[in-house]
């Protein structure tokens, strides 16, 4: 056996340590792990083989309890397939957890992210052939199935794993799915497993594996197991992440969702270490006064022309703090510069962050939301009630597609429609998200050269004040389109189901000015005016802003008098019909965001942040074209 070098495993521990710490791989492994990733050594053959087994199909009484999930696991080994297989420890001398060469490295047969999982399986050469042949799907052929790649798909949900990279870019960070190696990929689980495993990127060679440890000593025969909600102690939640692989209703789950008690919007200012301001008077300002300006935004120090402010690089000296990034401490600005005022408020992630704008959305519709936000769940907390909610559907014969998004990224990044529950179950595994109705019946837009597609609107809002609250609209606002004609197939067809083209290599970007958009759009709808859908629509914001501020910080957003905010809020129209049976546009907000890209309102409206900055920090409105809503 190699003789390990001090110098060489503090090294791998300054690298890996933290990350097997936080996986629970005992540092007894750690130096064996070291040397069997540096060599490359795959010696599970010598301790295990794969067994395939005859499944048992035997009649029993539907329970919902636990124990009978795991009777049904224990039967099918591998649900849904044909053929079933368990590892066993082959080794005549079974496997000693004391023993530090107890640890196995599992290879991956695919890596991925889920945008590039189809064109992976069409090009890729035997990547089918050996997923199909890996979940027990029937394909033989040369040539790419479409068949079959939709069963892989499907099924894959049941194999995936994941990963995040903690560096790198937001793209770069947007969650890695792998599915594990035919050995890795057999092992069944139990609720008392007899191994963990957990994903490693090694990182001097730029690659992900499998780790794989005992809990117990084995003897020979003795399964290897793991438990697929591993971490999960709940019994019902363990019950809905087991699904995937024990099929079972929750139909009595009551789906209904009220909003979160007060410890849950507590527990957020503590997780994102924001101190409220402590009480001040509202500054007064010389009517004449020019306002020094600290920012560290491009786009505000090349447009903002207007003469009543001045930039300053010394942020001691500013009246304005106008920053891209997140303030935290505003009970030290509060009680060392309440005149200073700043472009953010207090606890406004109660609005930007998706989970918690539907939870505060709750104060208007109630449990089952307003009629302006599809209705959401989060899957961190509300996983029952959303599958209760999905199984009745279903039984209803109801549209099931839905929109999964993590918390807190914009730009569609990590973002996935499906109609496939499994898939959105696993989601729930990779980084917090929200599962949103997605919108089967979206009012469509007609493109000459596409046909009719979807479109989403983005309003610029300007929150002056919360008590009293006052809110206005810029009067300009942007529109984005998909570039192919819409239907409900496809659902990984990026430029069919998403409209965000701006960022993406490649793609054509359809821009329409707002003014000449309304022109078409009352052309093609002419029993519907721009004015009565945008009436409809600044309704909706007055009654988000007014959930928003309803309740003190931190259960609503901070009324400090030195704040002022610009938000982007992007929305769609979906078909409804009134109690009358007549046709109506809906508006359906989709996000709010914090300091929105604001180039093209520069570009086309060079007066924009004049109007922004008169609005907010002057109260001047009149010449600026701004809208007042509440």
């Amino acid at each position: 056996m190699e003789v390990e070098s001090p110098e060489e495993y503090k090294a791998f521990v300054a690298l890996h340590g933290a990350a097997l710490s936080a996986s629970g791989v005992p540092p007894l492994y750690w130096e064996r792990l070291r040397h069997k990733l540096e060599n490359e050594v795959f010696d599970a053959g010598e301790f295990f083989g794969i067994m395939q087994v005859e499944e048992v199909m035997e009649e029993e009484e539907e329970d919902d309890d636990n124990e009978e999930i795991e009777d049904e696991l224990k039967k099918k080994p591998n649900p849904g397939n044909e053929l079933c297989y368990k590892v066993i420890v082959t080794n005549e001398n079974g496997l000693q957890a004391a023993n530090p060469n107890s640890i196995f490295l599992i290879d991956h047969a695919w890596t991925y992210r889920v945008e590039h999982a189809r064109q992976q399986l069409l090009h890729v050469p035997g990547l089918l052939h050996r997923m199909a042949n890996l979940m027990g799907i029937d394909f033989h052929g040369e040539v790419a199935d479409e068949g079959a790649i939709e069963q892989v798909l499907q099924e894959m949900w049941k194999y995936n794993q994941t990963y995040q990279l903690s560096q790198g870019t937001a793209e770069e960070k947007v969650p890695v799915w792998y599915i594990m190696d035919e050995f890795g990929s057999r092992i069944q689980h139990s609720d008392e497993p007899t191994f963990a495993t957990a994903p490693l990127f090694y990182i001097p060679q730029q690659i992900a594996y499998s780790v794989l440890w005992p809990l117990r000593d084995l003897e020979t025969g003795e399964e290897v197991t793991r438990d697929y909600a591993y971490g999960e102690t709940d019994r019902l939640i363990r019950k809905c992440m087991l699904l995937p692989w024990a099929p079972t209703e929750v139909l009595d789950v009551n789906y209904s969702t009220p909003e979160p008690s007060e410890d849950h919007y507590q527990a957020i200012l503590d997780k994102n270490k924001e101190k409220l301001p402590v009480a001040i008077n509202p500054p007064v300002y010389d009517k004449n006064k020019i306002f020094k300006v600290y920012t560290d935004l491009p786009q505000i120090l090349n447009n903002l022309k207007h003469p009543r402010f001045e930039f300053t690089e010394e942020e001691g000296e500013a009246d304005i703090l106008y920053n891209f990034s997140h303030f935290k401490d505003y009970r030290k600005l509060s009680e060392e510069r309440p005149h200073v005022m700043l472009n953010q408020f207090p606890c406004e992630n109660l609005l930007t962050v998706k989970d918690c704008l539907a939870s505060i959305s709750r104060r208007v519709g109630g449990t089952e939301g307003p009629k302006w936000l599809p209705r959401t769940f989060n899957l961190h907390t509300e996983l029952p009630q959303f599958i209760s909610y999905f199984q009745q559907r279903e039984r209803r014969g109801e549209d099931n597609h839905w929109i999964c998004k993590p918390w807190n990224l914009a730009r569609s990044l990590d973002t996935h429609v499906t109609n496939n529950l499994n898939n959105i179950i696993r989601h729930r595994e990779s980084s917090p998200k929200v599962v949103s109705k997605y919108i089967e019946s979206p009012v469509l837009f007609h493109r000459e050269d596409v046909g009719m597609v979807k479109f989403d609107i983005r309003y610029v809002v300007l929150l002056r004040s919360v008590k009293p609250l006052k809110l206005y609209a810029y009067d300009v606002f942007w529109l984005r389109f998909s570039n192919r004609a819409f239907s409900l197939d496809d659902l990984d067809d990026y430029e069919k189901h998403f409209t965000v083209m701006n960022y993406a290599s490649g793609v054509t970007l359809k821009q329409v000015h707002y003014d000449e958009f309304i022109l078409l759009f009352e052309k093609q709808y002419p029993e519907h005016s721009w004015k009565t859908v945008q009436a409809e629509i600044f309704k909706a914001f007055a009654e988000l802003f007014q959930a928003a501020s309803a309740k003190p910080a931190p259960f609503g957003i901070c009324d400090y008098p030195s704040s002022r905010a610009v938000y982007a809020i992007d929305l769609m129209l979906k078909w409804d019909t009134t109690g009358d049976g007549k046709r109506t546009m809906q508006p359906q907000v989709l996000e709010v965001n914090f300091n929105p890209d604001c180039d093209r309102a520069c570009k086309y409206h060079p007066t924009f942040f004049n109007d922004v900055f008169s609005t907010l920090f002057l109260d001047e409105t009149n010449n600026c074209h701004v809208t007042y809503i509440v």
